[in-house]
């Protein structure tokens, strides 16, 4: 019986041995709530990989022959299994999404193949599952969007994955930062809104320090945008918040851009119910805030609740991504 995301427990370092999911990198200094449900999203991708019949992976992804023993991961896919079959997506339409980024290149990209295919706890695989079956339909688009954020503009002509407006783009941020999805519209003036989306699942909240010669460039889009109250850079530069601060001010920069053509925009955080490090900085970033418009959270339960995706999609999004995606028993809470 699937773990309750609402509990605190985890399995046994016996039980996470067993299944190859021992990792001393799921532990949060202090924060045994977090602890915990990292270990039982990476015990639960080991059961569901062990459940559909499929490969154990290893550590490094890919061995090198002769460069020494490699170990089991139970997360984890054979790379060349994972790419033939295309087991870490749920649906024909999130795997068609895969192939199809991989297929090209953005300028500038830094993107982990070897993740994507075969690491089951990986954030950016996450994005294809859940919004994959979007990206071949716009119409399914479309409605999805108005339903999570209806006061977004326009007509949904795109689905991108793993997309930045220009990486290393001095007009934007100037860094390699993208969002794991992103919706375009068109507002029908010539201009587009744009819904930008960070994905999180099993990850926890680390620190950052902005590089230096990058710095002004973050503090002109944040004046600029107006949306920021005046402690807020001292909240975001080099804390934990600091992440989310530039992938929003990559949204915002869009805004600015020089060509005008974005007019409106949303950065939006998706994490599970049970990753309390997301649910507490987002609402920790949300405070910094004067003017929320162009920010906000949703949890994947609340996404999955609005009742958008296909009833099969959702339902293997359930099934996969275990106990914090499970439905809520109704019967034992009157």
């Amino acid at each position: 019986m699937a773990r309750s995301a609402k509990s605190s427990g985890a399995p046994s370092q016996e039980e996470l041995e067993a299944a190859y999911c021992w990792d001393k990198e799921d532990e949060v200094p202090r924060r045994p709530a977090m602890t915990a449900f990292r270990r039982r999203t990476r015990y639960h991708q080991a059961q569901w990989r062990e459940a559909n019949n499929h490969p154990i992976g290893s550590q490094p992804i890919a061995p090198k022959p002769g460069a020494g023993a490699s170990r089991p991961v139970g997360n984890r896919l054979p790379l060349d299994y994972a790419k033939e079959t295309g087991a870490n997506f749920l649906t024909p339409a999130a795997l068609k999404a895969a192939r199809a980024r991989t297929s090209i290149i953005e300028p500038h990209q830094s993107f982990d193949h070897q993740r994507l295919w075969a690491e089951l706890l990986w954030s950016p695989s996450v994005a294809f599952n859940l919004f994959g079956d979007l990206a071949s339909n716009l119409a399914r688009a479309d409605r999805a969007v108005h339903r999570w954020w209806p006061d977004a503009p326009g007509t949904v002509s795109d689905v991108r994955f793993a997309h930045s407006p220009g990486r290393f783009d001095m007009s934007y941020t100037g860094n390699l930062i993208a969002f794991d999805a992103a919706f375009a519209l068109d507002i029908g003036d010539g201009t587009q809104a744009m819904v930008a989306l960070d994905t999180s699942y099993h990850d926890k909240i680390r620190s950052a320090i902005p590089k230096p010669i990058r710095l002004k460039r973050y503090l002109q889009i944040t004046k600029r945008s107006g949306v920021f109250g005046p402690q807020a850079i001292k909240a975001v530069n080099g804390t934990k918040l600091t992440v989310m601060w530039l992938e929003h001010l990559l949204l915002l920069s869009m805004l600015q851009h020089p060509s005008r053509k974005w007019t409106w925009g949303r950065y939006v955080v998706v994490y599970p119910e049970g990753n309390v490090d997301f649910g507490e900085a987002c609402t920790q970033y949300r405070d910094l805030l004067v003017d929320q418009s162009t920010f906000s959270s949703m949890t994947m339960e609340e996404l999955l609740d609005a009742n958008v995706l296909p009833p099969k999609t959702k339902a293997a999004l359930r099934a996969r991504y275990g106990d914090v995606l499970a439905e809520p028993d109704k019967g034992e809470h009157p």
